[in-house]
């Protein structure tokens, strides 16, 4: 198969995966390209990468497999790297941007169902959905009467940081609950029609609610710590969909145990699968485990942008999803 695949002469496409990773679109792939799999090798990855290093022009990276200096330095051909991943943090972005390696990624695949997520995360954190039905299933309902009142949604004030594909999604969403919008991101985007604060402290100080919807650098790590939760304040309710680690979590633990802000809405965590235990016990605290981007549907849309920005660049026509790296 591939010596006929090679005489078609089909593009060759790199597979960066774990072994316990699969590529479950591959079938979509291989009728257009040649697919490179260290994993169905029996030689070790650094002898592999030097048989194809020179033919080696885009790299398919599977889930968030790392992609170091060492593996790139490997792949002097490399021109890209399709990442299957809305976040970009598990790539050695300083080493793609000295040699110019481009970068896709699958934020607009993901968009509509990370939104979703991020706002029924919001709405059970506010109306208390979770512990609400904790209660009615507990049979606590006949014993200790009425559950206390949740709080609405309309009217808010929603600071979204990180206004990419998905915290426009968000925002859109959010727009039609009848909340206000603002926002923080590198750089004020000028169509967009919402209040821009280039600091995210100054964000949270005008916002009831914060979403995180922005990349995992080294720029976000623990943007949101103690000062950022303070000016939040005490009704403040938290909601993450991007990365554990942008939130300084032993602080975010403390302040919901003290009761200094309102709640918190988790889907990421900063050591995954590993959550605090001092959450569980919080029925202002929703927690999912790491599945806000994940559905058939936003899996076969990866299928159909990974296809696209293949085919796109050997086609030398424009990356659908390329991410500006700084």
């Amino acid at each position: 198969m591939a010596a006929k695949q090679y005489q078609e002469n089909l593009p060759l496409v790199l597979l960066h995966r774990l072994p316990s990773l699969n590529l479950p679109h591959r079938n979509r792939l291989s009728p257009h390209f040649l697919l490179l799999d260290p994993a169905d090798s029996q030689e070790p990855i650094s002898s592999f990468l030097s048989i194809h290093a020179n033919s080696v022009r885009a790299l398919l990276c599977v889930g968030y497999t790392p992609i170091t200096s060492e593996t790139l330095s490997l792949l002097p051909s490399l021109e890209l790297i399709v990442a299957g991943s809305a976040g970009v943090d598990h790539i050695d972005l300083q080493e793609c941007h000295r040699r110019g390696i481009n970068i896709t990624n699958a934020s607009v695949a993901f968009a509509e169902d990370a939104a979703d997520h991020a706002v029924a995360l919001l709405i059970d954190v506010l109306r208390r959905v979770s512990p609400a039905d904790r209660f009615v299933r507990g049979g606590s309902w006949p014993v200790m009467g009425d559950y206390p009142l949740g709080s609405k949604l309309g009217g808010k004030r929603v600071g979204i940081v990180g206004f990419g594909s998905i915290g426009s999604e968000v925002a859109k969403r959010l727009v039609a609950f009848g909340c206000s919008i603002a926002y923080n991101s590198r750089r004020r985007k000028p169509s967009v029609p919402f209040t821009y604060y280039a600091n995210v402290g100054d964000l949270a100080a005008h916002s009831d609610i914060l979403i995180l919807s922005c990349s995992l650098t080294e720029e976000t790590h623990h943007m949101i710590n103690e000062d950022v939760m303070t000016s939040l304040g005490k009704e403040g309710v938290i909601i993450n969909i991007g990365r554990g680690s942008l939130i300084d979590e032993k602080e975010l633990v403390k302040f919901l145990v003290q009761g200094k802000i309102g709640g918190a809405g988790l889907d990421v965590f900063e050591n995954e699968p590993d959550v605090p235990k001092e959450l569980f016990c919080l029925d202002n605290v929703v927690l999912s485990p790491h599945r806000a981007v994940f559905t058939p549907e936003s899996m076969e849309a990866l299928i159909d942008l990974t296809c696209a920005n293949l085919k796109a660049f050997f086609s030398n026509e424009p990356l659908q999803s390329l991410v500006q790296i700084y």
